[in-house]
């Protein structure tokens, strides 16, 4: 048997290991009902890496961006790929002043309107930075099963309902994750803990695919805080950029600014990464009923 063969299949064995710490685990649809569920659990998928300096590392994991650790935005296309994931483009900015909304909220840049009483952010003058990135051909790599640089499973993540009727998973709260101080879910799994200080599982990816009815008068938004690069799309449309390597940033999306139709349904696809071993944060909170949608296959050596 082949070298290849015996690595595909102790990654498979990996991969078909169930993650599942407090608020992680695999999962199926909840059967919808009349009255909102206390949790929604989505499945999505996980793909761990190694760091750059390491054989078999990846260039973009524990890369400094060549202007410092900062939030660097406009490095991927605004309208996602065929294939449902972000497009690299590069070119990007170093944020100086986040866009807000007029309750002082950030937002993704691509959503500023000052008839709607936003507050204009600034870029950094004169500094084009890929945020850590070093080309297409890496980035393409973050949610794609390559076994050269990652092995991927299942992740499920459930998201609780609060008194206000807004879901959320925040790893600040979260019984798990305040024990490892962090957003670690998959904690010597997969690849394993790396070694180093802190040694915990760092340099990971998660894609979520998920789905929701718009309600025109339902106040809808989805924000997201943590670190390192997140990107949201709705309908297709980026609606929140937080690219590059930086502590957590908070950014909202309110769904009635982007034009959607009051009672049809459409897509939210989340895109994260956690490339730096200072911290890990995430937090999600939406009053969306998220629904799963298929889930995205699971490394290529197993189809």
């Amino acid at each position: 048997m082949s070298n290849r063969s015996l690595i595909a299949r102790s990654l498979l064995a990996a991969a078909a290991t169930p993650l599942a710490i407090s608020a992680f685990s695999l999962s199926t649809p909840a059967e919808p009902s009349n009255n909102p569920p206390a949790t929604v659990t989505l499945t999505g998928v996980v793909r761990d890496f190694k760091e750059r300096t390491v054989n078999g590392g990846h260039p973009d994991m524990e890369k400094q961006p060549n202007n410092g650790f900062a939030h660097y935005c406009d490095n991927v296309h605004p309208i996602l790929g065929e294939d449902k994931k972000p497009v690299f483009k590069g070119g990007g900015f170093k944020v100086k002043n986040q866009w807000k909304n007029s309750a002082g909220k950030n937002i993704c840049w691509r959503l500023y309107s000052a008839s709607l009483g936003d507050i204009q952010g600034s870029k950094v003058s004169g500094v084009t930075d890929t945020g850590g990135i070093a080309n297409a051909a890496s980035f393409n790599k973050w949610y794609n099963d390559d076994l050269a640089f990652n092995v991927s499973a299942p992740l499920g993540m459930t998201l609780t309902r609060q008194s206000n009727g807004a879901y959320v998973f925040d790893s600040n709260t979260d019984p798990t994750c305040v024990a490892l101080g962090g957003f670690f879910p998959i904690e010597n799994q997969l690849f394993g803990n790396p070694g180093g200080t802190p040694n915990r599982n760092f340099h990971f990816t998660f894609e979520l695919h998920t789905k929701f009815t718009y309600d025109a008068d339902g106040a809808q938004t989805f924000s997201f805080r943590g670190d390192d690069d997140v990107w949201v799309y709705i309908d297709g449309k980026l609606v929140i950029d937080l690219g590059g390597v930086h502590g957590a940033v908070e950014q909202e999306v309110q769904l009635n600014r982007l034009g959607l139709v009051d009672g049809q349904q459409y897509d939210l696809d989340f895109f994260f990464a956690e490339r730096h071993r200072t911290q890990s944060n995430f937090k999600i909170t939406t009053n969306l009923l998220l629904e799963n949608t298929v889930l995205p296959t699971i490394s290529n050596a197993y189809d």
